[in-house]
């Protein structure tokens, strides 16, 4: 059995899981602790980690160290999220953690942290043929996903977290009836939110994570005397948020058994959650009782199915396809530009020598390169930057999504130039790919250039430094040929050759 320690930094507490990895790759979670550290508490409210957060840190990890010792675990990973990635004296904290335990912490995006989330749900259910909604409630944030059919089509991290709206709004300083009409005030937002993102579809599944979340469950069996907290429905959920908010901080405490740190933030959660149900007309909320650590656990299991290239590129193009939809791109028009994109890359392997993986990126780029026509159709391919570049994007890092935003915004006009920020701010290799993956994209969007899908397929023919397109379709093709012909100048200066199109 082989031990593996993932740590959750998180803005309410911090916590660590130790998992067993046995001869087959099966991961058995053995362990569980926590610490109450809210770094968020500081972070949200003067943007700074204070020196005692930053101490009590140092305690926390101290401790997991040790206990990561003397259990002979092998490898470890710890991530950090909303209160880090917002911290303007993280690396001070990121280093002090390191020196006095030798744990070094990665602080992962909205994107990636929802990721990890779902890789843990997605062992606890089956979404095939569904449209399940997933939604973590952390301190600092709030993570929404669509998945459908196993896919996660929409991923938004909305800053909502429980402890930045007890921080923005302070039930103490201004009382209970203000503070939870407050609360219900910014959870309208949240419900506003999700109503653009659901547009009118059906969830099947509702699933929700953290550790307010799991409390409901626990409220469930106390307060209803439910022998199961995997699942809370409507009615329950309203009466356990009514019992919650007719107590005092104190009495949650007292008469509830609820932690100090869970007490306050739980009414943030029970509220956001109660909107966001009664917004997607869900009667269930399923708890699955994972989180964070335990997708960190999953995703440090060696090479696996879950980490196949397959679906990776399933997931990735689900994604974007549903990010297109929803600036309403020419579905079509994108599907067929990435089918030529990749065609192209296929046929000239030998002329641009780029690795495999760019094949996706270009893929993407191709799919989604007119969805700045969104905003306006001149300049489009500036727009389509942009939006790429502020999307989230699930199966992308912000390396690749720069690659694909630029890759996109040079499908037309002028070619790549170093007085181009976008173009200039990208590392000198990821420059060079970018100016492959262009020309080739460029190539493809010619080939249907009004739209039309009147080439069904072509072949390059190469000899030396001349490479003739032969197209098949429907009709003479004299605007797919002329477009091929007035676009092939990026192409033609990048891989030194000559582009012709046979009669």
């Amino acid at each position: 059995m082989t031990s593996l320690a993932a740590i959750d930094v998180g803005s309410n507490a911090i916590r660590m899981a130790i998992g067993s990895v046995d001869s087959n790759n099966n991961l058995l979670v053995t362990e569980d602790y926590r610490e109450a550290v809210r770094l968020g508490e500081d972070v949200f409210k003067g943007g700074f980690i204070s020196e005692e957060a930053m101490r009590r840190a140092e305690a926390a990890f101290v401790r997991f160290r040790n206990i990561i010792k003397t259990q002979g675990v092998k490898k470890v990973r710890a991530v950090g999220t909303s209160a880090l990635r917002e911290a303007r004296n993280r690396d001070l904290f990121l280093k002090r953690i390191l020196d006095t335990s030798g744990i070094r912490i990665s602080i992962i995006s909205g994107e990636e942290e929802a990721r990890l989330v779902y890789a843990a749900v997605a062992q606890k259910f089956n979404f095939r043929r569904k449209l399940a909604l997933l939604v973590d409630i952390g301190g600092g944030s709030v993570e929404i996903l669509l998945v459908r059919d196993g896919d996660i089509i929409v991923s938004d991290s909305v800053k909502m977290g429980t402890v930045r709206l007890l921080n923005i709004l302070g039930e103490r300083k201004r009382g209970q009836k203000i503070f939870y009409r407050l609360i219900r005030a910014y959870a309208d937002g949240l419900r506003r939110q999700l109503r653009k993102e659901l547009r009118h579809r059906k969830i099947d599944l509702c699933i929700g994570t953290g550790g307010n979340i799991e409390a409901f469950g626990d409220l469930r069996s106390l307060l209803l005397k439910k022998n199961d907290r995997t699942i809370v429905n409507t009615r329950e959920l309203d009466e356990i948020v009514s019992r919650l908010e007719s107590l005092s901080y104190e009495e949650r405490i007292s008469k509830l058994d609820l932690r100090p740190d869970r007490a306050d933030v739980i009414i943030p959660a029970s509220i956001m959650i109660q909107e966001l149900m009664n917004q997607a007309d869900i009667k269930e909320l399923n708890i699955p009782r994972v989180g964070l650590k335990d997708g960190i656990l999953l995703d440090m299991l060696p090479d696996s199915d879950r980490h196949s290239p397959e679906k990776h590129q399933r997931q990735v193009l689900a994604f974007a396809r549903e990010l297109g939809r929803k600036f309403s791109f020419d579905e079509e028009h994108g599907l067929t530009v990435s089918r030529f994109a990749v065609a192209l890359f296929d046929q000239t392997k030998e002329l641009h020598k780029l690795p495999v993986e760019n094949r996706l990126l270009l893929e993407v780029a191709a799919l989604l390169h007119d969805i700045g026509q969104c905003i306006n159709i001149n300049g489009h391919h500036k727009h389509s930057y942009y939006l790429l570049k502020a999307a989230p994007f699930v199966g992308l890092n912000d390396r690749e999504k720069g690659i694909v935003a630029v890759t996109a915004r040079y499908h037309r006009k002028a070619p790549p130039k170093m007085d181009h920020a976008e173009f200039a701010s990208l590392m000198p290799e990821d420059r060079e790919i970018v100016t492959k993956l262009a020309a080739i994209l460029r190539l493809a969007d010619a080939l249907d250039s009004e739209h039309a899908s009147r080439v069904s397929a072509f072949r390059l023919t190469r000899r030396k430094a001349k490479i003739t397109f032969s197209l098949r379709g429907n009709g003479d093709l004299l605007l797919e040929r002329w477009a091929l012909a007035s676009k092939a100048s990026l192409f033609e200066e990048t891989f030194r050759c000559k582009i012709s199109v046979a009669e």
